[in-house]
């Protein structure tokens, strides 16, 4: 019957200890989501966490009750089963051996592996587990209620906190995770809502810097300032582009841009239709452009390294494609696509300028990522410290980088070979 009772609390320790963890840990933005359904345990689940600091109350003193009867029972056994084995040594050796057993096994068996096990399912968890959560959580209601109400009152006096007993709300990146969860949980991607999609890129667009979608200094067309008309048109033609960078000796020094139907205005020189451009750091966030160029009225944003070098640009059209997703017109059809493609197990071929991030997302390779560089090829010249050539072979930790394509200034195509 001890062992019985001893059994009986480590488990009900397990419990308590486990549902509180299990509460803290959970999407909120999933609890609240299952608040609304029109079932029972929604409805005991609302009940649960309508008073978030009385239920964590009653879950803990429900804890200590446990761990009390449990201290107090296993204790006399250690100290029993000790003596029945001729135990004679002193005193303090019996107490030390006693603490030491009984919190050893409370420790493991009621602490540690449960909560981390309720942490890994705490959304699962804690709607299995409400309706026995919610039985003594109506026995400790009266307990955890004049706990609470003391503590309130401690606190008011002697701490000027006021109104300590506040609803827990969600966080915008609990909002995120939620939403990424129901995403991967969708084996289509097509059938995901557009506005759920447009809902996670604005949660991820406040954090997103010019430099991870401006276009490359290489990839920018542009002309010389004293460059003839029919150069020019014969550039939009080329590039199909709206819009052209008109330059002053060189990249580095640019003095606005052209807009192709400023053409039909028959101009005398390039110079009378070049449109002023603003020019902003790598590191600027893009909500932080679009708010210049929307109060400016302009729609091409030059993005600036830290030397004053033109790093790249960014058009309006740009950031709205951040926000609602490619934007492809007529032009762009004629871009050929980055190159993406399994080639076999654990061996892939990519262009040098897909994202690190979009290629770990979708494929799983775990790269490591960083500030310092958003690409593939940044990846590369990261951690080589130099532009490789065609034909090279690079071992970046677990993963061996094949050059298909480079030139002196950039790479082009990687063929990536998991080696673990």
């Amino acid at each position: 019957m001890e062992v019985f009772s001893i059994v009986c609390c480590l488990i009900l320790s397990a419990f308590f200890s486990g549902v509180e963890i299990a509460y803290v840990s959970s999407n909120k933005v999933y609890l609240g989501i299952e608040k609304l359904q029109d079932t029972f345990i929604s409805r005991i689940l609302f009940k649960l966490t309508k008073n978030p600091s009385k239920f964590i109350a009653a879950m803990l003193i429900g804890n200590n009750i446990a761990l009390v009867v449990y201290g107090i029972l296993m204790s006399n056994l250690v100290v029993e089963v000790l003596l029945n084995e001729g135990f004679s040594g002193p005193l303090w050796l019996l107490f030390l051996i006693q603490i030491t057993v009984t919190s050893a096994i409370i420790i493991l068996t009621s602490e540690f592996l449960p909560k981390i096990f309720f942490q890994i399912y705490a959304n699962t968890l804690i709607k299995v587990l409400a309706l026995p959560a919610y039985f003594f959580y109506q026995i400790f209601y009266y307990f955890s209620s004049s706990i609470i109400w003391g503590s309130n009152l401690i606190l008011k006096f002697f701490f000027g906190v006021k109104n300590a007993d506040e609803q827990l709300l969600f966080s915008k990146i609990e909002l995120g995770n939620y939403i990424t969860e129901q995403m991967k949980s969708i084996e289509n991607q097509e059938a995901v809502d557009s506005e759920i999609q447009i809902f996670q890129n604005a949660l991820e667009f406040s954090g997103v810097k010019a430099r991870d979608i401006m276009n490359p200094r290489t990839e920018i067309a542009a002309v010389e300032v004293h460059d003839t008309l029919i150069e020019l048109r014969e550039l939009f033609v080329k590039t199909g582009y709206s819009k052209i960078l008109v330059y002053q000796n060189s990249l580095d020094d640019i003095i606005g841009y052209v807009h192709s139907f400023d053409l039909f205005k028959k101009p005398n020189s390039i110079k009378s239709i070049t449109i002023p451009v603003e020019f902003v750091p790598e590191t600027i966030f893009v909500k932080e452009v679009l708010n210049i160029l929307a109060r400016k009225r302009k729609s091409v944003a030059i993005v600036l390294d830290e030397y004053g070098g033109t790093s790249g640009m960014i058009t309006v059209e740009d950031i709205v494609e951040e926000l609602f997703g490619e934007i492809e017109d007529e032009h762009d059809l004629l871009v050929d696509d980055f190159i993406e493609e399994e080639l076999s197990e654990g061996v892939f071929r990519f262009s040098a300028r897909l994202d690190v991030e979009y290629i770990n997302e979708t494929y799983k390779l775990n790269l490591s990522e960083s500030d310092s560089y958003t690409t593939l090829a940044g990846f590369i010249v990261h951690h080589t410290n130099e532009i490789p050539q065609s034909g090279e072979t690079i071992q970046i930790e677990n993963f061996q980088f094949e050059i298909l394509q480079a030139s002196n200034k950039k790479i082009e195509l990687v063929q990536i070979s998991i080696t673990e």
